[in-house]
């Protein structure tokens, strides 16, 4: 009788335990989910910028393209000719950091791609985990009822001797 009490017991302790690291397991899933969360968010403004550079650096590329055709064309006004160069220099300075910001911005996102795609793979692991918890869970309450049945079972044998 005792030995099945300690059995009971240490059955309750278990399914506890289970239950806690069932619920402990479910809070990390919710804070990945969570996270997974920020860095699609993360993914979607650094695309927005992404676009918004390429279409500085289509609009920069043109008043490069711009500024070289009016250089060519008033080369023989000295003075024109100056203050275009200074344009078309300052233009390309623009072209080249709206390009180096592009080529920051992609690689940022390349980065918060592979750390999405480790997020979800840590989620799923963690899901899956969960899901071995919560059918040890259910198989130990299933022992637990049954060895209760048992002892029912036995009370009542005892009674009736």
């Amino acid at each position: 009788m005792d030995r099945i009490k300690e059995k009971m017991n240490s059955l309750r302790i278990e399914a506890d335990e289970s239950q806690s690291k069932v619920e402990e397991l479910q809070a990390k899933v919710k804070v990945l989910e969570q996270d997974i969360l920020s860095k699609e968010q993360e993914i979607t403004s650094l695309t927005h910028n992404n676009q918004l550079l390429e279409s500085e650096v289509e609009k920069l590329g043109t008043g490069v393209k711009d500024a070289k055709a009016a250089a060519d064309e008033s080369s023989q006004r000295e003075t024109q000719n100056e203050t275009l160069q200074r344009r078309l220099q300052l233009l390309e300075e623009e072209a080249e950091e709206a390009d180096k910001n592009l080529r920051e911005t992609n690689d940022k996102l390349r980065q918060t791609d592979v750390k999405a795609g480790h997020y979800e793979r840590k989620v799923q692991a963690l899901e899956e985990s969960g899901e071995q918890w919560e059918k040890k869970y259910e198989e130990m309450a299933k022992k637990y009822a049954d060895v209760k049945k048992e002892l029912e079972d036995y009370v009542v044998e005892m009674g009736n001797i």
